[in-house]
C-alpha cells in the first residue's frame, strides 16, 4: 500500500527511473532472531526487525513495536510513511521502523526486558542518536525505551540519552509526549473544522482504538466541546473487537478508569456504566460528524467504506495507514475531507524529535512550552497541505505526498546521490 501511494506521487512529480529506484525502496534492513530464556526455564526465539527507508534529510526515525502479527512488510511500509511524514512536517529526520512478533500479554515484565535488549544488542552497531532513533510504538512504552536505552549505553560505556525517545520524564523524556500524538490529531481537527466552518461544539466522533492516541485524541476533542459517542477497542480476552457506544457522549475519566495500559476496555464493567457494547466494526457505522481511525492499519476498505454514514464529513487517521488506496477513491467521490496520516498522526513524531533535541541538549522544557511548539509545527504543517491541495486541485493526501516525496528526492539530489 505504501508503494502504491509513493507511485501516484511520483507521477505526479514526473520523476525519472533513478529516483523511483531509490525511493521506493529501504535502504537498509535488518531480520534477526532473539533468543530469551522464559520464566520457566525453556529457551525461546523471537523475530526482530529493522528498516531504514531513508535517512537523506537526517538521522532515521521510527517506532518499535511488540505484536504478534508484526512482520517485514509492515515494518517495510511504517518506515517510509515516516520517511514522508517527518518531510511533511518539515523536521530534519529520515524515516524508519522495527519491531518484534511477540504479544507482550503473554510476556513477563522479565521477558519483556530481556526482548527489549536483546533487540538493542543486534543492532547496536547500526542505531545511536546520529544515526536511528527508536521509540514507542504499538504494545511498547516508556518502560521499555528505557530498558533498551540502558543496553545502549552499557555497550557503547557512555551517556547517550539522544539515542531513543519514549523515555520516562525524569530519565530523559519530554514532558508532553505521551499526549502529543492525539493532541497532533485533535490540532488537524481544529483546523479542518475552521476550513469547513464548524464548531468543535457542534460535532460529534467514533474512534477505533483506545490506546495513547485515541485516549488522549478524545480528552482534548471533549474539552474542546466536542462529543465522542463511540469508540471500539481490541478486548485482549476475549480475543475480539467491541464498541462501546453512550449517545449523550462517552465520559472519558469513566473509560480511562475501566481500561487497562494496552488501551482495552473491561466489556462488563463498560456495560454496568450504561455503554452499549456493539461489534467492533460498528465504530465505523456510526452516525457522527467525524471518524478517527486510530488503531491499525488497513480499516477502512472497499469492502466497508460504503457503510460510512453520510452525516460523516471528516476522517482523521489517527493510525499508520488506516485507509487503503481503494477506500481513498471513494472517500474522495464523495467530498469527505480526510486528514491524512502524514499530517494527522505526525504529533508523536514532532515531540520525538523535541525529545531528541532536550536529550541531546540535556535541557528540558515546560509541558506548555512542548504543546505550543507542537501546535506551532502542526498548524504549519496543515496549513501547507492545504495549500499545495488548493493550489494544483489535489486530494488532501496527495497534497501531503507530493510535499513530502519532492522534500525527500531533493535532499537525495543535493547529497549527490542522484
Amino acid at each position: 500500500m505504501a508503494q502504491v501511494q509513493f507511485d501516484k506521487s511520483a507521477d505526479l512529480l514526473k520523476l525519472g527511473a533513478s529516483s523511483r529506484d531509490l525511493l521506493r525502496y529501504p535502504l537498509r534492513e535488518h531480520q534477526f532472531s532473539i533468543p530469551i530464556r522464559m520464566d520457566d526455564g525453556t529457551s525461546k526465539v523471537f523475530r526482530g526487525f529493522r528498516v531504514v527507508h531513508n535517512d537523506a534529510r537526517g538521522p532515521a526515525k521510527g517506532g518499535i513495536r511488540f505484536h504478534p502479527h508484526e512482520n517485514i512488510d509492515v515494518v517495510r511500509a511504517i518506515a517510509m510513511w515516516m520517511t514522508w511524514k517527518c518531510a511533511v512536517v518539515d523536521i530534519p529526520l529520515g524515516g524508519s521502523n522495527g519491531g518484534v512478533t511477540c504479544d507482550p500479554h503473554n510476556l513477563s515484565q522479565r521477558e519483556q526486558e530481556l526482548l527489549c535488549r536483546g533487540w538493542v544488542r543486534q543492532l547496536s552497531r547500526d542505531l545511536g542518536p546520529r544515526v536511528d532513533v527508536p521509540s514507542p510504538d504499538v504494545m511498547t512504552n516508556a518502560q521499555h525505551m528505557l530498558w533498551m536505552l540502558d543496553e545502549f549505553e552499557t555497550i557503547h560505556a557512555e551517556r547517550l540519552p539522544g539515542f531513543i525517545t519514549g523515555k520516562p520524564v525524569g530519565m530523559g523524556g519530554s514532558l508532553g509526549r505521551t499526549e502529543a500524538t492525539g493532541f497532533g490529531l485533535v490540532f488537524t481537527i481544529r483546523e479542518t473544522l475552521k476550513e469547513l466552518g464548524l464548531k468543535p461544539e457542534q460535532t460529534t466522533a467514533s474512534v477505533q482504538g483506545f490506546g495513547s492516541v485515541a485516549r488522549h485524541a478524545v480528552d482534548l476533542f471533549q474539552k474542546m466541546g466536542g462529543r465522542v459517542t463511540c469508540v471500539s477497542c481490541w478486548d485482549h480476552k476475549e480475543q475480539a473487537a467491541y464498541a462501546y457506544r453512550k449517545a449523550q457522549g462517552v465520559d472519558f475519566k469513566e473509560l480511562n478508569s475501566i481500561s487497562d495500559h494496552f488501551g482495552t476496555i473491561d466489556r462488563e464493567k463498560a456495560a454496568r456504566l450504561g455503554y452499549e457494547v456493539l461489534a467492533g466494526e460498528e465504530w465505523l457505522r456510526q452516525q457522527v460528524d467525524i471518524l478517527i481511525p486510530a488503531a491499525l492499519e488497513q480499516q477502512i476498505t472497499l469492502d466497508n467504506v460504503n457503510e460510512i454514514k453520510s452525516s460523516v464529513k471528516i476522517v482523521a487517521e489517527g493510525a499508520h495507514g488506516p485507509t487503503t488506496p481503494e477506500a481513498d477513491i471513494v472517500i474522495a467521490e464523495r467530498d469527505i475531507f480526510l486528514i491524512p496520516d502524514l499530517i494527522a498522526n505526525a504529533g508523536g513524531v514532532i515531540c520525538s524529535y523535541f525529545e531528541q533535541v532536550q536529550s541531546n541538549m540535556n535541557y528540558y522544557w515546560e509541558k506548555d512550552e512542548v504543546f505550543g511548539k507542537l501546535d506551532v509545527k502542526m498548524t504549519a504543517a496543515f496549513n501547507s497541505v492545504m495549500d499545495t491541495a488548493k493550489k494544483n486541485e489535489l486530494y488532501s493526501r496527495d497534497a501531503a505526498y507530493l510535499i513530502a516525496v519532492a522534500r525527500v528526492e531533493q535532499a537525495c539530489r543535493d547529497r549527490g546521490w542522484l
